[in-house]
């Protein structure tokens, strides 16, 4: 209490700082006191969990009376600075620094005051399940935390005291909110954990129960609403929601989209709605995108109204729940996921195959759009427009995909097929070809059986014409697969011809990958096959051989029909013409070099045909001879059915024209040749010279294929040098002599004079008659 003096110089206007300095030292002192008495207090209630609530009633009525006392002697300070502002200004401005420290500290008493009365307040909802309520204690006891925290020199002992309890009693109500939802949203499993198991489907079980479905011992417990309000006033409903979301997806939406037979079943009880699956037999392999959309939109008309419609409170003040939409939030959660699985195994597998088939789309497209806007009514979407429907809505871009992907996995099945299951081409051989009319007959398109090379007769002069074979494949075996691809090529360019301009060049470049996809697979998946197989070596020769014969005309027969684009003399195959050429060429010269390397082996064994008196001898000359007419014959059977007979013939004359020169060179290098190796050697000649031709007999009686296996040497060189040295080893000097004829005859044609004065020296002994016979060979 101020004396009369004061109060009189007070009233006079004189003021005496003097007396004010005591009492703000002495406001100062019971600030500190207090403060010191709230820290112990808190101290002793968050760090030793004493009860003093009654020491922190009578602390908060303090703090208040010295509120008071301090606000009256700051308006006072003022009044008399402003007044007196010459007597004593910088007395007065530290006093009144002095003060707002002060009133630092009592705003941060308040806010603890605050905070333990929002903790308070907190607990008693708690117990009374008051969620909500509960939340928002808490938060505002947050916001308190958050002001101490953000003013600097507060003992941090306490902060961190305060910081552990606000993190503690969070972590009470949630674990208390998570206990509820439990009781409230229950998921029911089978003991399997294979959830791609139709089985596990059927005996999943989701339960949403409503408002008065517990009933517990201290009264009802909470509406769902009420604990997803709570979670949302703490900031965990995108994380409960997103939970939830996750476990929807996995087992309930994902297996309706992906099992065609699964269908939901809603079953209304008392207090309870339960979701679960029942089976319907189908043969469909994919469901289709009408059926699976209803299926999804039951299941979210029922989340929506049992779970989803949350009332918003008006009496609610927090914002975090002012603008609460629960179907928009958990559709964003889990649309993506979603629409990526509703495209990935549903909408792909309805793309049409065929583009007549294009038109019916449409009443998917319009399916999928009625799907969003129910979604958009439930408010699971916004009002954007989605990937789904941008999806469905680009099917000429997916068509064409769909079929070009189809296509080159077709043709790679026909690629890794077995090789060896053949058919025969001949000239009259049909295969499905699309007949084009010219562009002016666009509307007359057929299909027809046209002959493999799809050439008719080509007039050359007004009275002179090809043969209508002339430009056709030759006769032979080709696999069942290369017939079936080139097949496929025709149809997939005859589909380009009435699709789209996009589609149309996706199209053609799906058939050039096929060929290409041929080039780069077939050789490398049945490498084996063909190196060690010879007929399977002859059949990719002609394999290839057919590819390239029809890319020859197979741009040209489409080139007019095709989309704009493609008409500038982009739409050809020839390029690749030479490279399919050559692929099969190696192929199979790769398998003669090996044949070859095997007769050279086996007639590396018959010991140079030299001392043929010698029994050992010439049981391994003729056991050698004997070998390479057999293989020789095992090529002719696998081969002759299978090579067109200009080729065959050429490989198998390639193969015994390798036989019979290395057997012309082991025996022109010997140096001595006895009567009876003469006669034996004979022998073995005559072996090959009558055996050797059969290789070339027809196998059929047709008049072409004997007109070409009967010249035997034209695929045999050294057929005539061959019977040459037959003659020699059973002649005498003198016809030897007329044989050469003066270097004339048909001996100088089959041998040099050289090798001839050899296989004298060789065959006769030295006498006079021997030398006149070599002075003759000039």
């Amino acid at each position: 209490m101020a004396s009369f003096v004061t109060e009189v110089l007070a009233h006079s206007g004189r003021l005496e700082k003097e007396d004010l300095g005591t009492q703000i030292g002495r406001l100062t002192r019971q600030v500190e006191e207090v403060k010191g008495e709230v820290c112990s207090l808190i101290s002793k209630k968050y760090n030793e969990f004493l009860p003093s609530m009654q020491s922190a009633q009578d602390l908060v009525a303090q703090v208040d009376k010295l509120s008071e006392d301090i606000d009256q002697l700051k308006s006072r300070i003022e009044r008399e600075v402003r007044r007196d502002l010459h007597v004593s200004t910088a007395e007065f401005t530290d006093l009144k620094h002095q003060l707002d420290r002060d009133l630092v500290v009592l705003s941060l008493l308040k806010q603890l005051q605050e905070f333990s009365t929002a903790i308070e307040e907190y607990n008693c909802a708690l117990t009374a399940k008051k969620y909500v309520t509960a939340a928002q204690h808490l938060e505002e006891a947050q916001k308190c935390l958050q002001l101490i925290k953000s003013r600097k020199y507060f003992d941090l002992k306490i902060l961190k005291s305060l910081s552990m309890e606000f993190t503690v009693q969070k972590q009470n109500i949630l674990y208390h909110l998570g206990e509820e939802w439990q009781k409230l949203i229950v998921w029911k499993f089978p003991p399997s954990k294979d959830i791609n198991n139709l089985k596990f489907c059927l005996q999943t079980e989701l339960h949403l129960c409503t408002e008065q479905a517990q009933k517990e011992e201290n009264g009802q417990a909470p509406p769902i609403s009420s604990v997803l309000l709570a979670f949302s006033v703490l900031g965990e409903l995108h994380t409960k929601l997103k939970s939830f979301g996750q476990m929807l997806l996995k087992y309930i939406l994902m297996p309706l989209v992906s099992q065609p037979s699964l269908h939901a079943m809603i079953e209304t009880q008392p207090n309870v709605t339960i979701i679960r699956f029942e089976s319907v037999a189908t043969d469909l392999e994919h469901p289709s995108p009408c059926e699976v959309f209803t299926k999804i939109r039951l299941i979210l008309e029922v989340l929506q109204k049992q779970l989803l419609d949350l009332p918003v409170n008006n009496d609610l003040e927090s914002e975090k729940t002012s603008e609460i939409i629960l179907p928009e939030i958990l559709g964003e959660l889990i649309w993506e996921d979603l629409s990526e699985c509703l495209i990935k195994n549903c909408l792909v597998y309805s793309i049409p195959t065929n583009s007549s088939k294009l038109q019916q789309y449409e009443e998917i497209i319009q399916s999928t759009e009625d799907f969003e806007n129910s979604l958009k009514e439930m408010r699971f979407l916004k009002g954007d427009t989605t990937d789904l429907l941008k999806y469905a809505r680009n099917i000429n871009s997916h068509f064409a995909n769909k079929k070009c992907q189809d296509v080159i996995v077709t043709a790679r099945n026909l690629m890794t097929s077995e090789i060896h299951n053949t058919v025969k081409i001949t000239s009259d051989s049909k295969i499905c070809v699309p007949d084009l009319p010219s562009p002016e007959e666009a509307d007359k398109l057929a299909v027809q059986k046209v002959s493999t090379a799809d050439y008719k007769e080509v007039n050359l002069e007004s009275e002179n014409t090809l043969d209508q074979h002339t430009f056709s494949f030759p006769t032979c075996r080709i696999s069942e697969s290369v017939k079936n691809l080139m097949e496929l090529a025709y149809q997939t360019l005859l589909e380009a011809t009435t699709s789209s301009d996009q589609c149309a060049v996706q199209l053609f470049y799906s058939v050039r990958n096929i060929f290409h996809l041929f080039h780069d697979v077939v050789p490398t998946y049945h490498k084996e096959n063909l190196q060690k197989l010879p007929q399977l070596a002859a059949i990719h020769h002609n394999n290839c051989m057919f590819i390239a014969h029809h890319l020859l005309t197979l741009g040209h027969q489409f080139r007019s029909r095709l989309a704009p684009i493609l008409c500038d003399g982009t739409t050809t195959f020839v390029d690749l013409v030479p490279g399919f050429r050559r692929l099969g060429t190696e192929c199979f010269l790769a398998q003669l070099r090996a044949q070859k390397g095997e007769l050279l082996e086996r007639l590396s064994s018959a010991r140079n045909f030299s001392n043929m008196d010698d029994e050992e001898n010439y049981s391994a000359a003729s056991k050698a001879v004997r070998q390479v007419l057999h293989q020789l014959k095992r090529l002719g059977i696998v081969w002759q059915d299978v090579l067109p007979v200009n080729i065959y013939c050429k490989a198998m004359g390639t193969l015994l024209n390798t036989a019979i020169a290395e057997i012309i060179g082991r025996i022109t290098a010997l140096e001595d040749i006895s009567t009876e190796d003469g006669d034996r050697l004979y022998s073995l000649c005559k072996t090959v010279m009558d055996e050797g031709p059969q290789v070339f007999a027809p196998l059929s009686e047709d008049s072409k294929n004997r007109k070409y296996q009967e010249e035997v040497p034209v695929y045999v060189p050294k057929w005539m040098p061959f019977k040459e040295l037959m003659m020699m080893l059973q002649a005498n000097l003198q016809e030897i002599g007329d044989r050469w004829a003066d270097g004339k005859g048909p001996l100088a044609a089959a041998f040099s004079s050289s090798e001839v004065k050899a296989l004298i020296r060789a065959l006769f002994q030295n006498t006079e008659r021997r030398a006149a016979a070599l002075a003759k060979i000039k």
